[in-house]
């Protein structure tokens, strides 16, 4: 593989900060217009990112290296494939022409960008055919890979189900009783039972996939009042084959397979009362690792994430 590009976003820092205004009271984000104020516990979840950050780019990337291209955006360093590729041993090709990886990477719930149109023979594409990560494809997806139906019909069901936003990473969801009128731009599906041992909390499985296959899992627990809210009261670190049966991963797999992803996270969830699996949600451009997790298993999963999409780059796994 070449070595002649820049070692992989060691001159990002300059870049990356220019996506923000940064004010007295607060930040924005001059991509959406979104306003962030500054607080306790914004200043302590900062903080703890830049720990990590830090921390990440002292592990030694993996030899010999390789090239990688992301396209129509650049994975920014809260990006989860950020810290993962630098510790593969990838270096940034600004131009996806002169790539060993070309990663269709942009933050939104349907990309339908083609691969561009030069490219390397023998390059490795990632998540080009991964067009659509809609609430209602994940479902469809869920229901052919598992069995398990997920999404119902408010006006037929009866009894509680989950109201939530069409578009990927909105934590909009909240509970309704059925029948109700569908509302335009949301989705309905079954009220999953995720608690875990502890009854006041909820568990999700965010895992993370690499080439289709699981690679680590975050166990993300939260008080179930707080369900759909982003905020962890605990996050642990497992293997895949300490929380899934083979199976459970075999179906997981296939649900990547049919939404066409090759890199990116899932958030699944166990139902209490069958055992049963639901994928819920699929992002294929992670953020992570959870902020509430411990240092060392944030680099922990990183080593572990590292040597799965390397071998998947490369073209060297099982």
């Amino acid at each position: 593989m070449s070595d002649t590009s820049e070692p992989v976003f060691q001159t990002s820092g300059p870049v990356w900060l220019r996506d923000f205004e940064w004010g007295l009271t607060g930040l924005t984000v001059r991509k959406t217009g979104a306003r962030v104020p500054y607080s306790p516990s914004i200043i302590k979840q900062v903080s703890a990112w830049f720990r990590f950050f830090f921390a990440a780019q002292s592990i030694e990337p993996r030899t010999p290296s390789f090239t990688i291209a992301f396209t129509p955006e650049r994975a920014r360093p809260w990006y989860l494939i950020w810290a993962v590729a630098r510790a593969a041993g990838a270096k940034l090709a600004k131009d996806p022409a002169h790539a060993d990886v070309v990663m269709q990477f942009e933050d939104a719930t349907y990309s339908p960008n083609p691969p561009p149109p030069q490219l390397k023979p023998g390059v490795r594409l990632i998540n080009f055919a991964c067009t659509d990560v809609s609430k209602s494809k994940v479902a469809r997806a869920c229901a052919t890979a598992f069995g398990n139906p997920l999404a119902i019909d408010p006006l037929t069901h009866v009894g509680p189900a989950v109201e939530k936003s069409e578009i990927n990473a909105a934590h909009d969801g909240r509970i309704v009783q059925c029948p109700t009128k569908p509302v335009a731009g949301r989705v309905y599906q079954r009220v999953v039972d995720n608690r875990g041992l502890d009854p006041e909390l909820v568990e999700d499985l965010r895992t993370c996939t690499v080439g289709g296959k699981a690679a680590c899992v975050f166990i993300k627990r939260r008080p179930v009042t707080k369900r759909f809210v982003n905020t962890n009261a605990e996050v642990l670190l497992r293997a895949p084959e300490e929380v899934f049966s083979p199976e459970e991963l075999g179906k997981i797999t296939a649900f990547t397979q049919a939404i066409g992803l090759d890199w990116g996270g899932v958030d699944v969830l166990r139902d209490k009362s069958d055992g049963k699996l639901y994928i819920v949600d699929a992002n294929k451009t992670d953020m992570g690792p959870p902020i509430t997790l411990n240092l060392p298993d944030k680099l922990k999963a990183i080593r572990m994430l590292a040597g799965a999409f390397r071998a998947f780059a490369l073209g060297t796994e099982d």
